[in-house]
């Protein structure tokens, strides 16, 4: 999605300077993890349909591989407003795969792309370094090095940079965590939107059915994903086979969250829609908690999901400001990790609603917090090392996986009244530090670990 993004943004810019209508060619160079993994990504789909104007919002998944195919038979792409260029992949994506960073010997991230469009006789015309730094953000090479604030000055009521601060905040104001968050978000919207409540939530729920329209297309879609690792969708056959038992078995409740990650992540194998949360490859984790919320809790009602998607956007606000949701970068755990973390504070606040339990905000706050902690403790450490580079081994079972231990988590941090001895904060810090360490072999490039001693079929 990030390079898909990027890819829209340089056209953008090449339509508003005026050199559309002047570019003959384009070129772009993938590095670090983007040339390692992307093929398995998909990496070059998303920059041919970004580059053809295509929304990540917008594309229709069922035209994809048509639109993909339509440019590569004819080597040739069609950039907004009508223009026409050469384009042949091998010559003009090019994926640098033994140079980590576009500009040698300068650290930056390592999902790095530079676009170049050139006009007559080969001149250049303009050249952009983007960033893909997770969960579909981009930054140009300007805004990686500001600080982050300077990315994000937008107004809110009640401003929160560490957990913390959140709590402390929300304790001022006699808030819970999705309170908060729902009042910052309406401050946002406010000045075009009339009614910014109601949008806020219109749009919540608009996220939430698209998870759910991608949940049903991972139960009903057999088959085998694309990649050639062979890899069968399992979700289809364990769906059905729980609506045969029905609910004998009392750890069902266990398979069909298993069912509801894995229908998620074959999707996003597969090249279909799903919402990153916080990123592709972590896609399954927030959906499946909130399915599960609905199905197995009592009491469970929108409301309760309102209240689970805000809060998991405040825990992601935190390791987005203070660590990092890429893969690339800190591994898994900054991907599934977060995501379980995130799970695991939503699923607290949906199943504790402010005026129906003895509970003070302050409390719901704490086990939010206990929870979100717990999430991630556990996950601290782990590798993103993709068999073939593809988004799959072990990626989809480790969604399944990590949706439990967020229940698990969000459980743990309910029954606990006395307190934690590891913070939020700290365990934000720690999975940051602990992927800074992490040597890059082990971060998205399949490298090592898995991706090094399976062999591919």
């Amino acid at each position: 999605m990030g390079p898909m993004r990027a890819a829209l943004r340089f056209v953008a810019e090449l339509q508003s300077l005026g050199f559309l209508s002047h570019t003959e060619s384009l070129q772009v160079d993938l590095y670090g993890s983007l040339a390692l993994t992307g093929l398995g990504h998909g990496t070059d789909r998303a920059i041919l349909l970004g580059l053809s104007g295509e929304t990540p919002e917008a594309v229709d998944p069922a035209k994809i591989d048509a639109i993909v195919a339509g440019i590569r038979a004819a080597k040739a792409l069609q950039l907004p407003g009508q223009h026409m260029i050469a384009f042949d992949e091998p010559t003009h994506l090019l994926f640098h795969r033994d140079q980590m960073y576009p500009v040698p010997n300068v650290i930056s991230h390592p999902n790095g792309m530079r676009y170049s469009a050139f006009g007559s006789s080969g001149r250049l015309l303009i050249e952009r370094i983007f960033y893909s730094i997770g969960g579909g953000f981009i930054l140009s090479d300007a805004e990686l090095n500001l600080p982050p604030a300077a990315n994000h000055a937008r107004a809110v009521p009640y401003p929160f940079h560490s957990a913390e601060e959140l709590l402390e905040t929300a304790a001022t104001a006699n808030l819970t965590i999705p309170q908060l968050m729902l009042a910052n978000e309406c401050a946002l919207l406010a000045p075009k939107a009339p009614n910014a409540e109601q949008e806020v939530r219109r749009r919540i729920l608009h996220i939430w059915q698209v998870m759910q329209e991608c949940t049903r297309r991972g139960i009903e879609t057999e088959g085998i994903l694309p990649g050639g690792l062979k890899v069968r969708r399992r979700a289809p056959r364990l769906a059905a086979r729980l609506r045969s038992q029905g609910s004998k078995d009392p750890l069902a409740p266990l398979d069909w969250i298993n069912a509801y990650a894995m229908a998620v992540n074959e999707e996003n194998a597969a090249g279909g829609r799903v919402v990153t949360a916080p990123t592709n490859g972590a896609a399954g984790v927030v959906p499946a908690v909130a399915h599960y919320y609905l199905q197995f809790v009592n009491g469970a009602d929108q409301e309760g999901i309102l209240r689970y998607f805000l809060t998991t956007a405040a825990i992601g606000i935190l390791y987005k400001e203070n660590a990092s949701i890429s893969g690339a970068e800190v591994g898994c755990q900054g991907e599934v990790g977060v995501a379980c973390s995130m799970a695991a504070a939503g699923l607290v606040s949906a199943i504790n609603p402010p005026h129906e339990t003895s509970l003070s905000p302050a409390e719901i706050n704490q086990r939010i917090e206990h929870a979100a902690e717990v999430g991630m403790e556990h996950h601290l450490g782990m590798t993103c090392d993709p068999i073939g580079g593809l988004v799959q081994v072990p990626c989809i079972e480790r969604n399944a996986v990590g949706a439990v231990k967020a229940i698990n988590a969000s459980r743990m941090a309910m029954n606990e009244s006395e307190g934690h001895k590891v913070s939020l904060d700290q365990v934000i810090k720690t999975m940051y530090q602990t992927g800074l360490d992490m040597q890059s072999r082990y971060k998205e490039t399949s490298l090592a670990g898995l991706a090094l001693n399976v062999i591919e079929c």
